[in-house]
């Protein structure tokens, strides 16, 4: 008995410390119903697709627009820990160590996820670690809701030397994190603010960058339809014209 309530304990702490706040930038998010990240390596790996955007990185990040904001991540190499949050300022801006950049409009970032085939509204961030033969580690990634201080999607307690450099070259994913999920719903709604958070721990070379990777929505494939065009079309008439004429002759006038 002892030991059913000491397991029933321990999964009820676990539980609860599962829902607790946390607190960011100073500002404390609740952290309820919050979407499980997984880190994937990239086998093989390959450049960065064009046009895909940074969110956090560094400012010779290929394919980086002018209008899309991202956080510059310019590390000088040998940090104990970088906390970022991204920012939708254009140009890129570093908005300082764990200071809350200025968020994504929601309809900016669904309106660049459909403009890329991404309907479903569902993407992956692509990893790309630079480091001098010292593996970092990613400790965790959030995406947050700014309006409502709510942590939509996490990756937290990354395990020591979890992002270790595959590719070289800057731009060069080394691993994908996923999947994230802003359709409207309850935790999402028209005009929040979003925002991207990473803490890096032992960077020591640089920079490492985050970037969208927009997941295109499979294309419905049309069926063949009964009777579809013209002939279908006149079959239907020539049925309904034999129809009345059938009951014209059951019915005289």
């Amino acid at each position: 008995m002892k030991r059913l309530l000491a397991t029933t304990a321990m999964l009820l702490a676990m539980t609860m410390a599962s829902h607790a706040d946390i607190v960011l930038g100073g500002q404390t998010w609740s952290f309820n119903g919050v979407d499980t990240l997984t880190l994937t390596p990239v086998v093989p790996g390959g450049n960065q697709p064009l046009n895909v955007q940074c969110i956090i990185c560094g400012a010779n990040q290929p394919q980086q627009s002018p209008t899309f904001g991202y956080t510059d991540f310019g590390n000088a190499g040998n940090q104990t820990s970088e906390v970022y949050f991204s920012t939708n300022v254009s140009g890129g801006a570093n908005p300082g160590t764990n200071t809350i950049g200025i968020g994504y409009d929601g309809t900016f970032l669904r309106n660049y996820l459909i403009a890329n085939g991404d309907n479903n509204l569902r993407f992956t961030v692509g990893v790309d670690a630079n480091d001098t033969n010292q593996p970092q580690t990613l400790q965790s990634f959030f995406l947050l809701n700014l309006t409502t201080h709510t942590v939509l999607s996490a990756f937290i307690n990354g395990t020591t030397g979890n992002i270790a450099s595959q590719n070289n070259g800057t731009g060069f994913p080394d691993y994908t994190l996923g999947t994230f999920d802003i359709s409207l719903g309850t935790d999402i709604h028209l005009g929040d603010k979003l925002i991207f958070f990473a803490n890096i721990q032992n960077a020591n070379d640089g920079p490492d960058s985050f970037f969208i990777q927009p997941i295109p929505s499979p294309q419905a494939v049309p069926g063949p339809v009964a009777g579809a065009g013209f002939p279908g079309i006149l079959a239907g008439l020539v049925a309904l014209w034999g129809l009345a004429m059938k009951r014209r002759r059951r019915n005289p006038v």
